[in-house]
């Protein structure tokens, strides 16, 4: 279900997370989310969230109408040429495609830790950079993590540098917002959930030698100072990535998939 308006400016008040696309944290306050780029919007439209807008040049209608008729919920269609959005914008669009989504309420711990009898969770501590995060969230739907649990200190996988980089696929992975990581951890552990932390700076063990058969959280910290000391106190064993001398880390998504990988070999997946 969904009506078509033709715009020649972003006046209308229908448009304004169009007019503030780079004020992303105040959309999270609000509880939307803009989505950028064909693929995006794409995945926006095929996931079970709520979408309010899409602005677009015409010429992407058709392609996005039949999962437009599938929408149960009135879907404004806002139409203007490349050209015009780019110069009401004041930036340029790689595609010009552009959707706003509401954020889903938060899962609970409980039902991520019960999605399955051993389910692989992330855990994000210290993760402020949007592109970074949504990077992670991108390497957790490829390598069919189960969940990822964001920590007070990171920020929101919605904002729109998030989406973007996690391109859309946020929409398809249960994210529970922990108010304190640390005892969320400690909650983790008494549901049977081992943590392990990813931890380049202190004596650890290699991917390899962790058992991620289980059920297991893997915390990954900031790039600059990895976990926090609060988080490192709550992981059951610490793992590093062998490096060459005189590197020290990997950036997060890179370290991830590392460890996705060493995960599902060991659960027959890879």
């Amino acid at each position: 279900m969904f009506d078509i308006c033709h715009i020649e400016s972003l006046d209308a008040p229908g448009l304004e997370p169009y007019r503030t696309l780079r004020q992303s944290r105040e959309h999270w306050r609000k509880g939307f989310f803009v989505a950028e780029g064909e693929k995006v919007v794409r995945r926006l439209l095929e996931s079970s969230l709520t979408v309010v807008s899409l602005l677009m040049p015409e010429k992407w209608l058709e392609e996005y109408r039949p999962l437009l008729e599938q929408r149960v919920e009135p879907v404004r269609i806002y139409l203007a040429p490349k050209s015009l959005l780019e110069q009401m914008t004041g930036f340029t669009f790689y595609q010009g495609v552009l959707g706003v989504g509401k954020s889903p309420p938060p899962v609970s711990l409980d039902a991520l830790v019960q999605k399955n009898s051993a389910p692989l969770l992330v855990a994000a501590d210290g993760i402020s950079h949007a592109q970074n995060l949504g990077s992670l969230v991108r390497n957790c739907a490829a390598f069919g993590v189960d969940g990822i649990i964001v920590g007070e200190t990171s920020c929101s996988p919605y904002l729109s540098g998030a989406v973007r980089s996690s391109m859309g696929t946020i929409f398809q992975l249960p994210v529970h917002n922990s108010t304190q990581l640390s005892k969320t951890l400690d909650e983790l552990k008494q549901r049977g959930v081992r943590c392990i932390g990813a931890h380049p700076h202190a004596r650890a063990d290699m991917p390899s030698r962790a058992d991620f058969r289980g059920r297991c959280c893997i915390v990954f910290g900031s790039e600059g100072h990895g976990l926090s000391p609060a988080a490192l106190e709550k992981c059951d064993e610490l793992i590093a990535i062998p490096m060459a001398d005189g590197i020290d880390s990997l950036n997060v998504a890179s370290a991830a998939a590392v460890f996705f990988y060493e995960a599902n070999r060991q659960r027959g997946k890879a």
